[in-house]
């Protein structure tokens, strides 16, 4: 119990008065709201503001396409050896497949208009062994080429 000075009068109140006994004003009250809050009670959570980070987000966008395109570019690998072709998935963990060149029954190439005028399209490597395309490969460049090559094996064997 401390004395604090009435605000209204001056004159020297109990604390814990409900009001001054002079002119009564509620001092209680005003020494309730002056009072220091506990000290695991929040007063305000701030944080910086998204526009700080506005060119980080932006660059987002841009990079993580441009990290996602490079680990798909990496993570299949079309090799055409005499005799054999192999084709090896994966970035992380791998998927070999190897193909007799004599086992080739057909290759087979989609391209769409935008996909013709950039010169890349889609090759199904079907095989012997099996009634459904063995194999799908997307964005090969010069399918026609590839697709000679992959011919010109089977017919030298």
């Amino acid at each position: 119990m401390a004395l604090v000075q009435c605000p209204e009068c001056g004159k020297e109140v109990s604390s814990e008065a409900p009001t001054c006994p002079s002119c009564g004003f509620p001092v209680a009250a005003k020494v309730a709201a002056q009072s220091k809050p506990a000290p695991d009670t929040v007063l305000a959570e701030v944080r910086p503001s998204w526009w700080k980070f506005f060119w980080l987000l932006v660059f987002f966008w841009l990079i993580i396409p441009l990290i996602v395109a490079w680990g798909r570019r990496a993570s299949l690998k079309l090799r055409i050896y005499p005799g054999r072709i192999t084709l090896e998935r994966g970035l992380f963990s791998k998927s070999y497949r190897e193909f007799d060149a004599r086992d080739i029954r057909s290759v087979e190439i989609d391209q769409g208009i935008m996909a013709r005028l950039v010169g890349i399209g889609d090759l199904t490597i079907s095989t012997a062994a099996t009634v459904d395309p063995d194999e799908e490969i997307e964005g090969i460049p010069h399918p026609k080429a590839v697709r000679d090559l992959i011919l010109a094996q089977r017919q030298s064997q």
